[in-house]
């Protein structure tokens, strides 16, 4: 008998919070203000996380070259191995600088564009 009473409550909870949500007005547009504050937001965002993968690419560098000087001191040979991505990572234009011209591949105009 707990059990239903523990399911009857559990349904009016969820149904009652179900019409509530359903009653609430949309949302007012956003003010210019709002809208800078948001832009604000999304550009020191972008800069901690462009901060976050620069330290992040200086501790596996770390990493990288303790482990290769153990190695070898062990005397095991040890190459590393770049990444594609490491290798095909253009350094970050300033915000006011022109973007560089991009050449037009006939595989990429082919594919279809991401959303």
């Amino acid at each position: 008998m707990t059990t239903l009473r523990a399911l009857i409550a559990a349904g009016l909870v969820v149904g009652t919070f179900g019409l509530a949500v359903a009653k609430l007005p949309p949302p007012p547009p956003p003010t210019d203000a709002q809208k800078a504050a948001a832009e604000e937001k999304k550009a020191k965002d972008a800069i901690a996380a462009e901060a976050a993968k620069a330290a992040q690419a200086r501790a596996e560098d770390r990493v990288a070259a303790r482990y290769m000087a153990e190695m070898k001191a062990k005397g095991k040979v040890v190459t590393p191995q770049m990444a594609p991505a490491a290798v095909a990572a253009a350094p970050v234009a300033p915000a006011g600088a022109a973007a560089p011209a991009k050449a037009t591949e006939p595989a990429a105009a082919a594919a279809p564009a991401k959303k």
